[in-house]
């Protein structure tokens, strides 16, 4: 499986429930990646979509702590094991983690790619993803060049892991 993000300079992906950056071309560069795929989100990620419905043509697997939570278009797990599970017969380039934080967490063993949008800004943060620079096993494999937006500069990376967790 892969996962996709957005990241500031110092890594953060949130603060509270909103994320920090709403880059076109990032959403787009989302949108193209994760179409007609399974995506690994948490309840709180899909609280923050549009109207808290899922996004169109995905396959939603969410994360939730509440055994009573469920939402149509959804399908509902109360562990990353059973999460797994539903994912372990998939081609791994058809699965997503798209987060939030402690979703990236769990599953970031799993995952063989990380697409990361790199944001050459800070904004508070109060939630991170983890700096791939200092990760074991993690090897920056394709880098963009600079995008800018509204005066705010971005690249797209892809890392790889060579050995993740098996599902």
């Amino acid at each position: 499986m892969d996962l996709i993000v957005a990241v500031s300079r110092r890594w953060g992906i949130g603060n509270g429930k909103d994320l920090l950056f709403h880059l076109k071309e990032d959403l787009r560069f989302f949108r193209r990646m994760t179409l007609d795929k399974t995506v690994i989100l948490g309840r709180r990620t899909l609280d923050s979509f549009p109207g808290g419905r899922p996004l169109p043509r995905r396959r939603h697997l969410v994360l939730s702590r509440d055994p009573a939570f469920a939402r149509e278009g959804t399908e509902v797990f109360s562990s990353p094991e059973a999460i797994l599970e539903a994912v372990r017969d998939l081609p791994p380039d058809e699965v997503f983690v798209i987060g939030g934080g402690e979703i990236y967490r769990r599953f970031l063993p799993y995952c063989r790619r990380a697409w990361v949008t790199l944001v050459e800004e800070d904004r508070p943060a109060s939630v991170t993803f983890p700096n791939l620079y200092r990760e074991d096993g993690w090897r920056l494999s394709s880098l963009s060049d600079e995008y800018e937006e509204d005066g705010v500069r971005f690249r797209f990376a892809c890392w790889t892991r060579e050995a993740p967790h098996a599902l």
